[in-house]
């Protein structure tokens, strides 16, 4: 792929409908925009693992060609079933006639990033599949040379209510301890002459009511926030030149299914289609109906897709990372990763972190898991705020703010609950976030522990890895503070969140305290954070490093000197006479291998380039003996950023190289699985971030660092957000920098260029 910015060009795609729209944005529109090369496929796929991208709005489908037939699975986001599974809206399978993909040798599939959409060429037929941006239908349309005929077949294996079997309750809330006999209800599925409906509809008793009952939290039941009962997922397929044939059973990849087939009335030369989706809590089916048809009454094809085309122009044009020669995959992937976070730009959920809208056939990634395709590892509806927040940091600098606010609205959403939780259980104020949180602001059930010891705190989870791990809303909470600083955003609605954050860890830790003692601060006027937790590693810490940088950031921003002044020192440590940054002021066990010791680098930037602290954040990167041991590329691992933002240069760049490499799958920005799932978006969350740090980065009193550790013979041209509502362009070619542009033009006194 050559990554160079051109600039605009009129191209007429040989179909009627993206084409002509396609002309129609150039000739309005007379500023250039940054141009993101075609992404092409010139042979067809052996299965759903070497399956394409392709979404927008909130939904997401995987897209390949096999044996001569044309699938897609279509995800939304919020499918989630009485299990808590994230459900797939079911598999679609096009077979034409002659067949244009039997023995092809002029085969192309090509996901076009600039207008969001796949197309398909072979033989003289050209196929487009898109996804309206701006509301939940997805397009399909076919044009031929020839007049040909088609099959097309919705496919579905929940047609039949399915028993969950072992191991397989990991991609719901149940995880390892499903219930026996305990099943996926199956979906209602009918036909009309040339449409099928499909629904899945949850009872009003689901696994929310499972885990009030579970966590001690009847008393407040109706208070509390329900986003799982008698919700239904599904939607609607229809064509004008189709007509119902008949069903049939097959099985693919292992899992069985039932497909209802529809055929051409007459032979064609285009042929359109339309899959409409809709997601609601509805009192009953009819109103689930009627709002499904609402939607149907508002499409308009052309302008619809004019809409989303301008939109994805203008998301391209936000940002982006191009960077030439041997490391060009990098930034290739970079934007092959973007463009998946861009399909749930307008969700009403956060992008999950284990797979996002695009998991395929779970034995494609472990051939021991031959479950459905809604399978995925660590379920569908528990958003592990560790992982999460590595998804939606690398969205204030590529300016995609818009598509943060799933995030922001989903802790607003659950605010209650946690604030439920800290008065239920301690009698004080704040919201208690925890790790491995569910859709509606709990504990995951499995992990708050099904066989608890009756003594044990109702309000920390009786697991190793878990307990006292509530500190990761601490990151939301900043990212929606550095909004303001980047966007201008008003955040005023998300500021009794930010505040009940803050006030839980205050009003807690004194709690604690004052069962233990008569003081409830120390001898130096500080809070005591103990028992807490460093991540889900320093386990019984006291004053963990982490927590104490997510505090004092906080506090600093919000001006609240006051309790600011309670948050004690970070702890340090000297090894070998060397003084770092130790996890936590003492700990009694270490149960995984992050490094949070490194958090003050960050996400909270107190240590850094530019800052006094430097070399005591590189002692703690270079010489600590767990950072060491622990450091990897893979998966959530951070190290590739901390190096980045240490201004490390060589190891960034050895870092980066691995994190941004091609993934194991077909498409290269699939990688995975990680310690999670595939596509593991984490892993590429990481990516961008340690990307974008080593081109740009901020220090205390406004300077904009150009370069901070990127290496000096790599060629790039990019264009990225910082602080105070500024854009900066900028391209470093053959060891030379020139700042493209930069608004507001007079933040170019801000500029320190650190190209060595």
């Amino acid at each position: 792929m050559n990554m160079r910015r051109i600039q605009s060009k009129a191209k007429l795609v040989p179909l009627q409908g993206l084409g002509v729209l396609l002309f129609f944005l150039f000739l309005v529109c007379s500023s250039a925009f940054a141009i993101e090369p075609d992404y092409t496929w010139t042979s067809p796929s052996h299965n759903s693992s070497e399956s394409m991208p392709c979404g927008g709005g909130d939904i997401g489908m995987n897209v390949w060609v096999e044996n001569g037939d044309l699938l897609f699975y279509v995800s939304k986001s919020g499918a989630f079933d009485e299990n808590n599974t994230m459900l797939k809206q079911g598999r679609f399978r096009v077979r034409l006639s002659p067949n244009p993909f039997t023995e092809a040798t002029n085969f192309r599939q090509t996901l076009k990033l600039n207008d969001g959409y796949v197309e398909f060429s072979a033989n003289g037929i050209t196929i487009q599949l898109w996804a309206d941006v701006f509301k939940p239908v997805i397009h399909f349309e076919i044009v031929s040379k020839k007049k040909i005929t088609s099959e097309i077949s919705y496919e579905n294996w929940r047609y039949a209510d399915r028993i969950i079997r072992k191991g397989e309750g990991d991609q719901g809330s149940y995880k390892w301890s499903p219930p026996k006999g305990l099943v996926t209800g199956k979906d209602s599925i009918s036909t009309t002459e040339n449409s099928v409906t499909f629904f899945h509809r949850n009872s009003e008793k689901t696994i929310f009511d499972i885990t009030v009952a579970q966590q001690g939290l009847e008393s407040v039941k109706p208070q509390l926030y329900n986003p799982l009962c008698q919700l239904t997922s599904g939607g609607k397929m229809w064509g004008e030149n189709l007509i119902f044939n008949r069903t049939e059973k097959g099985i693919y990849s292992g899992t069985d299914y039932k497909a209802w087939i529809f055929k051409s009335k007459k032979p064609f030369k285009k042929q359109e289609l339309k899959i409409a989706l809709q997601i609601s809590q509805d009192k009953n089916i009819s109103e689930w109906t009627s709002a499904l048809n609402k939607t149907i009454e508002k499409i308009n094809t052309k302008i619809d897709g004019k809409q989303s085309v301008v939109w994805w122009n203008d998301f391209w044009n936000r940002s982006f990372i191009h960077i030439d020669g041997e490391a060009a995959n990098l930034s290739r992937n970079y934007t092959l990763f973007r463009y998946m976070l861009g399909c749930n730009a307008h969700s009403g959920w956060p992008t999950r972190f284990n797979g996002g809208l695009f998991t395929f056939d779970p034995v494609f990634v472990d051939s021991k898991l031959a479950f459905t395709p809604d399978y995925r590892r660590w379920t569908g509806g528990t958003f592990t705020a560790q992982n999460q927040r590595l998804v939606y940091w690398p969205m204030l600098k590529s300016g995609d703010f818009d598509m943060m606010i799933p995030e922001f609205e989903f802790y607003n959403r659950i605010l209650k609950n946690a604030e439920l939780r800290s008065k239920i259980y301690w009698n004080h104020q704040g919201a208690c976030f925890t790790e491995q949180i569910e859709n509606f602001g709990l504990p995951n059930p499995s992990e708050y522990g099904w066989k608890r010891p009756d003594y044990f705190d109702k309000g920390v989870e009786y697991n190793a890895w878990l307990e006292y791990t509530w500190d990761t809303a601490l990151e939301i909470c900043q990212m929606i503070l550095e909004t303001k600083e980047y966007a201008n955003a008003d955040i005023a609605k998300y500021k009794p969140l930010i505040e009940s954050c803050v006030r839980f860890f205050d009003e807690h830790y004194r709690y604690l305290a004052q069962h233990r003692g008569r003081k409830t601060l120390d001898g130096e006027g500080h809070l005591i954070l103990f028992p807490a937790s460093a991540c889900e590693t320093y386990k019984m810490a006291n004053n963990p490093a982490s927590t104490i940088a997510a505090l004092k950031t906080i506090l600093k921003t919000l001006g609240n000197d006051s309790l600011l002044k309670t948050i004690p020192p970070i702890p340090l440590r000297i090894i070998d006479g060397k003084t770092m940054i130790s996890p936590a002021k003492t700990w009694e066990r270490v149960n995984n291998t992050e490094a949070p010791q490194l958090y003050p680098v960050f996400p909270w930037h107190i240590f850094g380039v530019g800052k006094d602290s430097l070399q005591i954040a590189r002692n703690t990167y270079l010489y600590d003996p767990d950072v060491q041991k622990f450091r990897s590329h893979v998966g959530w691992k951070q190290d590739n950023i901390f190096a980045a933002c240490l201004g490390l240069t060589d190891e960034a760049k050895r870092l980066n190289s691995l994190k941004l490499a091609n993934g194991p799958y077909r498409f290269p920005a699939f990688w995975g699985p990680g310690f999670d799932w595939s596509p593991d978006c984490n892993w590429g969350g990481s990516g961008m971030i340690g990307l974008q740090e080593m081109l740009l980065q901020t220090t205390d009193d406004g300077k904009i660092l150009l370069f901070p550790a990127w290496p000096k013979d790599w060629n790039v041209h990019f264009k990225l957000h910082a602080p105070k509502n500024t854009t900066v362009e900028a391209e470093l070619k053959d060891g030379k920098v020139r700042v493209v542009s930069i608004i507001p033009e007079n933040r170019r006194q801000d500029i320190v260029i650190m190209v060595k």
